[in-house]
């Protein structure tokens, strides 16, 4: 096959991943002939998985043309240790400047992968490590598939803003019936990216068979002997007459419309509009239709600011900015946590499964403390009753915790996190008492929200081992982590937070102490605006819905209820005493705490919700409604001004960290690509700045 496709000057140079084959006598496993096994590999470790570019394509069907040379009596296909293949290699595609370019891209995936599906020799996919995407889709068009017991498999293309182009879209819904490709194409990529475990792919009817990684070659090519030689038959099941196909399309697209906040998003639309195609249309027209579908999502500004959304967060998972030398970093052997509530509760949990060290809890009695302890160990008895944990493993973390109201208990920790009422006198006196216990080494992290860390530090004999480590809510879903250093925090304070952060398998940034850090003072002065329009007299549902437009999953309200009034009110309190007017003090908010009114949304009779009567009757009423364009717009202004105030200030040094913690640690929608790019293609930037975040072309087209 010959194809000419060019990336402009700049694009990454394909790390090509190369298809070898060889023959497998079938003799030894009861069937005659020999197999051609291709097998997928780049060269390098599992760290860099298997991905098709063009050259990569190219490699394969070459691999193909030769393997059919052989006579043999089947094909297969396999990769290198534990990664089959993880799909296109997305690390080009925004740098794709024409149409014709998606289309040839698409047409040569769609060319080489069909070849395995209508080959008149049997295909076998044995696939034995991760399976992402297109690596999930070449695994697709083979006749038969096998899966190692260990791998992970997904279709995550809508997630990333695309459709499965290379198959999926089409062969998925044909082989495993509308409602499940509803699931692994739509339900589980908006659910964050969900992925396969190897039971689910085989009890979906994805692949036909499971092995252990530990003899799953040999098992896959029995397996293949066994379907040659007869022994081993597979059903196939015709779908087209499926009576789901309307509830399953419905299903998919009320999920699409709950993830964007009812936008209707183009990549979950199209991917309905292929699985709906599915039904009667042929393998090469559903094909047709993936080409076209991906060139149109391919030359979006939404997928552009996806991959830029998306490798944002790949390569700040990676490295931290500004992380001193792993090699500073201290020894984590024991943990303090101060507080046994229950956000206290919640990092103990995490930091004992994660660190696998002994835990102390205190609080200020024993029953407190007892009460946290108590909680961790259930939830690591929830966490076996849901097979996410043996007895075993659970037991022995249950010895390494423990509570006290005895805060000499923290003598001989090497990191102790504060947890406590948010109160800066309680937190200097917590500090001060903790300096007598610790050795000097020991780091005192504080999980404040919006109070000065470097205050903390005030008076003590080593300023320099607080910093501040700020988690957010729930503390084991929420992938990011605000490290906070102040003036005086060392490097190897800084360095072994960002140990610790790492084996919490959390997405960390490092930030100045500045109140409310970046996601929090962001949020804060967002929420102000809305909160502002509603005193001022602007309808509650309109300002609430202002933004959902744009697709936004969560409302201000609904994210209010979510924290709660009170804090919510003590961060703009806060806010409001360091950074002054901007910050207002709702008395809307005020109202709602003063008498313990907890939400504004309250669940009706029928299950839907709906405004609380209570918190409407203490909306400030003010004579000056605004239109939800006009709450939007100022809403958006604030967070420009604001982001370039803090960028000027060196809160973060760049401004994908404001991206990233506004993806990771307030669910600002991928498709908008963070925050600042959105902000710049709406020519907000300009107009509140007078200048852009980022260069044109990023998280746009070109």
């Amino acid at each position: 096959m010959s194809v000419d496709i060019k990336l402009p000057e700049g694009a990454p140079e394909e790390v090509v991943t190369q298809a070898l084959v060889r023959q497998v006598d079938l003799s030894a496993f009861g069937a005659k002939g020999v197999l051609a096994l291709i097998t997928l590999d780049n060269s390098l470790d599992h760290n860099r998985p298997n991905t098709f570019g063009p050259q990569s394509l190219l490699a394969l069907d070459a691999a193909i043309t030769a393997a059919t040379a052989l006579n043999p009596v089947a094909i297969a296909l396999t990769g290198k240790p534990f990664i089959f293949a993880a799909g296109a290699d997305l690390s080009a595609l925004s740098f794709i400047t024409s149409r014709e370019q998606s289309l040839g891209i698409g047409k040569l995936g769609h060319d080489v992968f069909r070849r395995l599906g209508e080959s008149k020799i049997p295909t076998f996919a044995f696939i034995n490590g991760l399976a992402l995407g297109g690596g999930l889709e070449v695994g697709l068009h083979c006749h038969y598939r096998t899966l190692a017991s260990t791998a992970f498999t997904a279709l995550p293309e809508v997630f990333l803003g695309l459709v499965p182009g290379w198959g999926g879209a089409t062969i998925l819904p044909k082989l495993i019936g509308p409602e499940r490709a509803v699931q692994v194409i739509m339900l589980n990529a908006l659910n964050n990216n969900t992925m396969m475990k190897a039971k689910d792919a085989f009890k979906l009817g994805v692949v036909d068979a499971v092995y252990e990684p530990s003899d799953f070659l040999e098992r896959s090519i029995a397996f293949a002997a066994n379907v040659l030689n007869g022994t081993t038959k597979v059903e196939r099941k015709d779908y087209s007459q499926d009576p789901a196909w309307e509830s399953a399309l419905a299903t998919g697209k009320a999920a699409a419309l709950k993830k964007y906040g009812g936008a209707e998003i183009a990549s979950p639309m199209k991917a309905l509009e292929l699985i709906s195609a599915a039904k009667s249309n042929t393998l090469g027209a559903g094909f047709d239709a993936e080409d076209l579908a991906l060139a149109d999502l391919t030359m979006s500004d939404p997928l552009r600011a996806s991959l830029y959304a998306f490798n944002v967060i790949q390569k700040k998972r990676k490295k931290v900015e500004g992380a001193p030398k792993p090699a500073l970093a201290r020894k984590v052997g024991k943990v303090g946590v101060v507080g046994a509530g229950l956000m206290a509760s919640q990092l103990a949990l995490l930091l004992l499964r994660n660190l696998k060290c002994p835990i102390v809890m205190t609080d200020i009695d024993q029953e407190r403390a007892d009460k946290g302890v108590a909680w961790v160990k259930n939830e690591l008895a929830k966490l076996v009753e849901k097979k996410r944990m043996s007895a075993e493993s659970a037991a022995r973390l249950s010895l390494l915790i423990s509570g006290s109201s005895d805060q000499n208990t923290f003598a001989g920790c090497d990191f102790i996190i504060e947890a406590i009422f948010e109160e800066l006198s309680l937190k200097q006196e917590l500090f001060k008492k903790l300096e007598t216990i610790v050795s000097p080494e020991c780091v005192l992290a504080t999980n404040t929200s919006s109070l000065s860390v470097e205050r903390m530090s005030e008076g003590l004999k080593n300023p320099e081992r607080v910093v501040g480590f700020h988690f957010f809510n729930p503390v084991a879903v929420m992938p990011l982590l605000e490290v906070a250093r102040t003036s005086k925090t060392d490097d190897a304070t800084t360095a072994t937070a960002i140990s610790v952060g790492k084996e919490l398998k959390k997405t960390m940034i490092i930030c100045k102490d500045a109140p409310g850090f970046v996601v929090n003072r962001l949020l804060t002065r967002f929420m102000g605006e809305i909160t502002d329009a509603v005193d001022e007299g602007t309808s509650p549902e309109v300002a609430d819905n202002a933004m959902r437009s744009i697709g936004f999953p969560m409302s201000p309200f609904q994210l209010l209820d979510l924290v709660g009034p009170g804090v919510a009110l003590h961060v703009s309190e806060t806010l409001h005493a360091n950074l002054g007017d901007r910050y207002r003090i709702s008395p809307t908010m005020a109202a709602m705490v003063k008498e313990g009114v907890r939400n504004f949304y309250v669940k009706n009779e029928d299950g839907s919700y709906g405004a609380n009567p209570a918190a409407l009757a203490l909306i400030h009423k003010g004579d000056a409604p605004s239109t939800a364009e006009q709450v939007r717009s100022r809403a958006l202004t604030a967070l420009a001004v604001e982001a370039r105030m803090m960028l000027d200030e060196g809160v973060v040094s760049t401004a994908a960290e404001i991206d990233l913690c506004m993806l990771m640690g307030a669910g600002w929608p991928m498709h908008l690509g963070g925050i600042l790019p959105y902000l710049d293609r709406e020519g907000i930037s300009e107009a509140a700045c007078g200048q852009r975040f980022h260069p044109k072309g990023v998280a746009s087209l070109p």
